[in-house]
């Protein structure tokens, strides 16, 4: 388990991958109640700039969370996300993966802190498809 202290600004970690299916748009699409156009509906998406359907940017977000190993780390809360830009397209059967950079630490008292982190999406090419500044508050391992 990794605690507050365990993790230093610079530290990197790149996540496992994970293939974005149609049936993961389909589904999300179905669960979040966004049936846009562009993520569901062929002919639509064929004339858009992309050409194709592509995956909703929650929908990539939610699978990036899922790509990291938090069961590993001592989270507290979810603390939030800020600065979230789609910056590129993820595409049906693109796999993607979580490059994620320590950037900040704040203690915020006995319990731990906020461990602040830059994470970007990426598709197997390499290309970035989203990219967030994530806060994690994470319990203190002192005394443990």
């Amino acid at each position: 388990m990794l605690y507050y202290e365990d993790f230093q600004v610079g530290d990197k970690l790149v996540s496992r991958g994970r293939t974005i299916t149609e049936a993961d748009i389909v589904m999300f699409a179905a669960f979040s109640g966004d049936w846009y156009p562009l993520h569901v509906d062929q002919e639509y998406a064929a004339r858009s700039p992309f050409g194709e359907r592509i995956a909703h940017g929650m929908l990539v977000l939610s699978a990036a969370s899922g790509l990291l190993p938090l069961t590993e780390w001592a989270i507290v809360a979810f603390y939030g996300m800020d600065r979230v830009r789609f910056v590129g397209p993820t595409k049906i059967g693109d796999t993607i993966h979580v490059e994620a950079e320590v950037t900040d630490k704040r203690e915020k008292g006995d319990m731990g802190g906020v461990v602040s982190f830059r994470q970007t999406v990426k598709n197997q090419r390499g290309e970035d498809l989203a990219v967030a500044d994530l806060k994690i508050f994470m319990a203190s391992g002192k005394g443990k």
